[in-house]
């Protein structure tokens, strides 16, 4: 269903979005709320911004989430560096990072799934 919600939310844009699902105590949704964009392959990320909005929404979780304009779902290396330093930072303000889902078009990748968060 997440990723369902995020292919409509995301997958129109022309450049790269960075989005979080901000969620409850019992992962209801809060707020989707687009926080960065950027070019059409790349996208400044602030953990600290991230941090700051959970705290803001009283957030219990996340579910991270960006496109890939090129239509390749495949994690890069700065993908999960950036999911590291986000999960980490938010760990600080006890919010779990559920996962990193990214939207290729009608493809997705999920960090959950394949072990990577």
């Amino acid at each position: 269903m997440v990723k369902d919600y995020l292919r409509a939310k995301l997958a129109g844009y022309e450049r790269e979005v960075f989005a979080v699902l901000f969620l409850d105590a019992k992962h209801r949704l809060i707020q989707y709320v687009e926080l960065f964009q950027g070019t059409i392959d790349s996208t400044a990320v602030y953990p600290r911004e991230v941090v700051k909005e959970a705290l803001h929404l009283n957030a219990a979780a996340a579910i991270i989430a960006h496109n890939h304009p090129s239509g390749n779902p495949e994690p890069s290396e700065a993908d999960k560096s950036i999911t590291r330093r986000i999960k980490e930072a938010l760990a600080l303000v006890d919010v779990r990072t559920l996962d990193h889902i990214i939207i290729a078009g009608t493809r997705s990748v999920s960090f959950a799934e394949h072990g990577l968060i």
